[in-house]
């Protein structure tokens, strides 16, 4: 282990005891979930775009760029900075009015607790791919710089462990300054890579896009048939809608001191992320006329080692430890937010209600047992996954795409939108996805995701224009738009908040 793997360890070392010196700020579920609602605008823009920028952004996305060109990532970055946009543009305002604790609180408040339970479940099973994707990321990079002398199975468990010890302890304070710092460490490491990787590439930046032109790989539309068409439509919607009702997203547009720091900052760390996973994606595709019997060798191999190859084998070692400095940043970054979300998601919303007599300081003491049972479910799930991480983050978010997105679309937008009509979005929705994938064959036209999409459509209206078996309550809806039904730890919402349009 020579020292370039001593650089790595230190920086990792330095990054966890800053996450943990935050850790006195957690005193109720409030501080640990979203931090209290007391972040700026800069450190909410720089969670976004840290926890998106994740191990698929510096592996997945330039590994299946190389092979499928701009066709091949449609999901993301596409579709996932279209969900921070869109999220931040139209769903920020009117949920952060109502000072909720976790995105399920909404679906209970809007629907009831049947409609809580089914789309909390459905968000905490959709985490089991995205942080999988970062344990995973995290063994590959603690062996590739130990030079095997950490095996990918331990580097998993290393890496697992390290980042569950500042967010049991912090929550997401830890989270939001370890993010701040890993935003830094991202964006200059990236440019300095780039810089460097570009100096050494026959033609420099202009020579690598000529090429990747001439190799087709900006193709970007379809062919013109129908099974093209519908399978892009919902390679794009699984990110843009899928990841919308996210307990991440919506943890960091609460945390924000105001609605327009909400607003703003999502839509800001969404343009940042598309921007610069084209950086990574740049540096792999360089290896191509750089080193091109490597490409190809890794290909067969697995094309997610090409650009970590490259930086080993034509980079500084100056170079080397930026780019993996920048890689654990991204990936820790990504990895702690995603054990946070669903573990307190899962805490609020599926234990709670049976803990009737669960005091503020217990139900703190049960949010970060849950958070490391998680983080243990997650790393076996990693170890056993035979999925690369660019499927494994897409795969994530079909279940949210069809059981999740509806419900939330028609009850923050649709008034009419009943109990019954978000039940029959759920299970139509999620039936009908199910059944496409289990029964239909590989090339049949319709993907499933999509076809589970348009089903909770369907269901949504027809249960909530039918004659109702549940009992609706029309003022609800006027109730939440107007942000009543809060969490009681929050602050109360001022008037100017208040005004701002949604």
């Amino acid at each position: 282990m020579g020292t370039l793997f001593w650089f790595v360890i230190g920086y990792w070392a330095v990054s966890v005891a800053i996450g943990l010196t935050v850790a006195s700020r957690v005193k109720t579920t409030g501080d640990f979930v979203v931090a209290g609602r007391h972040l700026p605008f800069y450190m909410v823009t720089a969670t976004v775009f840290a926890t998106w920028f994740g191990s698929e952004s510096v592996l997945g996305i330039p590994a299946t760029f190389i092979d499928e060109g701009l066709s091949g990532i449609i999901a993301d970055p596409f579709g996932s900075s279209m969900c921070l946009i869109l999220a931040g543009l139209f769903f920020a305002a009117p949920l952060y009015r109502m000072k909720l604790l976790t995105i399920g609180d909404f679906y209970k408040k809007r629907f009831g607790r049947r409609v809580e339970i089914l789309t909390s479940l459905a968000i905490c099973v959709s985490y089991l791919g995205w942080v999988g994707a970062q344990i995973s990321a995290l063994g590959l990079v603690f062996n590739i710089v130990s030079d095997g002398g950490i095996s990918v199975t331990g580097g998993m468990w290393i890496g697992s462990i390290t980042i569950l010890v500042y967010t049991y302890f912090g929550g997401m304070w830890a989270v939001a300054i370890t993010d701040l710092l890993q935003m830094v460490i991202i964006v200059l490491g990236m440019l300095y890579i780039g810089n460097e990787i570009s100096g050494i590439v026959p033609g420099g930046v202009s020579g690598v896009i000529e090429h990747a032109n001439a190799a087709g790989k900006f193709e970007f539309w379809p062919n013109m048939n129908a099974a093209a068409v519908l399978g892009f439509i919902a390679a794009w919607v699984t990110m843009m809608f899928g990841s919308i009702p996210q307990q991440d997203v919506f943890q960091r547009m609460q945390s924000a001191k105001t609605i327009q720091i909400a607003v703003w900052a999502s839509v800001l760390g969404g343009v940042l992320y598309f921007i610069f996973t084209f950086v990574p994606m740049f540096l792999a595709y360089s290896a191509t006329l750089i080193d091109p019997t490597m490409v190809a060798a890794k290909m067969e191999e697995d094309s997610q080692l090409i650009l970590p190859t490259l930086i080993l084998t034509h980079a500084p070692l100056v170079a080397q430890i930026v780019f993996f400095g920048a890689l654990l940043s991204a990936i820790k970054s990504c990895a702690s937010a995603t054990l946070l979300a669903p573990s307190v998601m899962f805490t609020e919303n599926i234990l709670r209600p049976m803990l009737p007599r669960l005091d503020d300081k217990r139900l703190l003491k049960l949010m970060r047992t849950v958070t490391a049972a998680f983080t243990v479910l997650v790393t076996f799930y990693a170890m056993h996954s035979d999925s690369s991480i660019f499927e494994m983050v897409e795969n994530a978010y079909q279940v949210t795409l069809v059981a999740a997105f509806v419900p939330l679309l028609g009850g923050v937008f649709w008034k009419r939108a009943t109990k019954q009509g978000g039940l029959a979005a759920i299970i139509l929705g999620f039936v009908t996805w199910v059944w496409l994938m289990a029964f239909m064959p590989d090339d049949f036209i319709m993907p499933a995701q999509l076809g589970g999409l348009i089903a909770s459509a369907i269901g949504m209206v027809l249960g909530s224009l039918c004659p109702q078996w549940l009992d609706h309550d029309p003022a609800v809806h006027d109730d939440l738009r107007a942000g009543k039904h809060g969490h009681e730890s929050f602050r109360d919402v001022d008037s100017s908040d208040v005004s701002t349009s949604g």
